[in-house]
C-alpha cells in the first residue's frame, strides 16, 4: 500500500473536522436560546429528541450493521452494550446512593444533580462511539477517491446535525451548564476525526470494527430513550400538552426516517 501524501492527509482530515464539527456548530444553537423559552420548550425538544434517538438505532445504526455482519452478530452486540450501559448507569446510582448514606441531609441536592447527570454521561459515550464509527465510513470513502469522501462526508452531516440538536438537549436537561454541555459535545465530536484518520490510516483494521461499533452505538440510543427518556415524558401532563409531546417525538423519528434514505 503506497504512503499516502501530505496533501491526501490534509483533505482527510478536514473531512474529519467537517463531519464532526460541522455538525454541532447548527446545533449549538440550541444554547444561546434564553433560560425561560428553553425551559417551556424543553419537554417538547426531549420529546423530539427522544425520537430520533430511537429511529437511529432502530432504522440507521442496526440496519448499517447487518450489510456487514450476521443479525446474531448484530444481537449479541446489541445485548452486550445494552448490559454495558446498565453497568455504567448503575455504577453512577450506587456512587451517589453510596455518598449519600455518610450525610443525607448534606449530600441530597448532589445526590440528586448526579443523578441526573447520569444521562448526560451515557450520551456522551454513545455518540463518541457513534462518531467514530461515522468517521471510519468516511474514512474509508476517503481512500476510495475524494470524491466520494466529500459525498460521505456530507450525508454523515445531514443526519448528525439533528442528533447533536438532541444531545444538546439532554445534556442541558441532565444539569449540564451551556458551555459545559458544549465542551463535552465538542469533545465527544472529535471521535469522528479519530475514526477518519484511524480508518484512513488503518484501513484494513478500521473497517471491521465499524459493524459492532454501530451496534454498540445502537445498544447506547435504545437504552437512553427507553430507559431514561420515555418514563419522564409519561410525568403527569395536561392531554393537550401530551399529544404535542407525542407529535415532536414522532416528528423525530420521520427526520431520521427521512435522511436514512439519503444514500452514504
Amino acid at each position: 500500500m503506497s504512503i499516502p501524501s501530505e496533501s491526501t492527509w490534509w483533505f482527510v482530515v478536514w473531512m474529519g473536522l467537517l463531519g464532526s464539527l460541522g455538525a454541532l456548530l447548527p446545533a449549538c444553537l440550541v444554547l444561546f436560546i434564553p433560560d425561560s423559552w428553553r425551559h417551556r420548550a424543553m419537554p417538547y425538544l426531549l420529546s423530539y429528541a427522544t425520537g430520533t434517538m430511537l429511529a437511529t438505532a432502530i432504522i440507521g445504526l442496526i440496519p448499517e450493521a447487518l450489510e456487514r455482519i450476521t443479525i446474531y452478530e448484530v444481537g449479541i452486540s446489541v445485548l452486550a452494550g445494552l448490559v454495558l450501559f446498565f453497568i455504567l448507569e448503575w455504577a453512577v446510582i450506587w456512587r451517589h446512593a453510596h455518598g449519600d448514606a455518610s450525610d443525607d441531609g448534606h449530600h441530597q441536592h448532589d445526590h440528586a444533580a448526579g443523578m441526573a447527570k447520569k444521562t448526560g454521561m451515557l450520551v456522551l459515550i454513545g455518540d463518541a462511539v457513534h462518531n467514530c464509527a461515522d468517521g471510519i465510513a468516511i474514512g474509508a470513502a476517503c481512500a476510495a477517491s475524494p470524491g466520494l469522501g466529500l459525498v460521505t462526508t456530507l450525508a454523515v452531516l445531514g443526519h448528525e446535525v439533528p442528533q447533536e440538536l438532541s444531545d444538546f438537549t439532554i445534556l442541558l436537561s441532565s444539569g449540564f451548564s451551556r458551555w459545559k454541555a458544549f465542551f463535552w459535545n465538542t469533545l465527544s465530536g472529535l471521535g469522528t476525526l479519530v475514526g477518519v484518520v484511524a480508518a484512513y490510516g488503518w484501513l484494513g483494521y478500521a473497517e471491521a470494527i465499524v459493524p459492532y461499533a454501530l451496534s454498540v452505538a445502537a445498544a447506547s440510543f435504545l437504552y437512553i430513550g427507553l430507559a431514561d427518556l420515555v418514563p419522564g415524558l409519561h410525568s403527569r401532563v395536561s392531554r393537550a400538552k401530551g399529544a404535542w409531546q407525542f407529535a415532536m417525538m414522532i416528528a423525530g423519528m420521520v427526520t431520521i426516517a427521512a435522511l436514512t434514505m439519503i444514500p452514504h
